[in-house]
């Protein structure tokens, strides 16, 4: 999981990527390729 500033950037790299806000981080999470998987922070 990467751990970024900004997931600007990263919810671009696949189209399938979602942004999810769960217990007060930002997560960006991706069903079908979980290797896009990042947190902001």
């Amino acid at each position: 999981m990467k751990i970024a500033n900004s997931l600007k950037s990263l919810k671009k790299r696949d189209k399938t990527c979602r942004i999810v806000r769960r217990t007060g981080r930002v997560y960006v999470i991706n069903k079908a390729n979980p290797r896009f998987k990042a947190r902001q922070g």
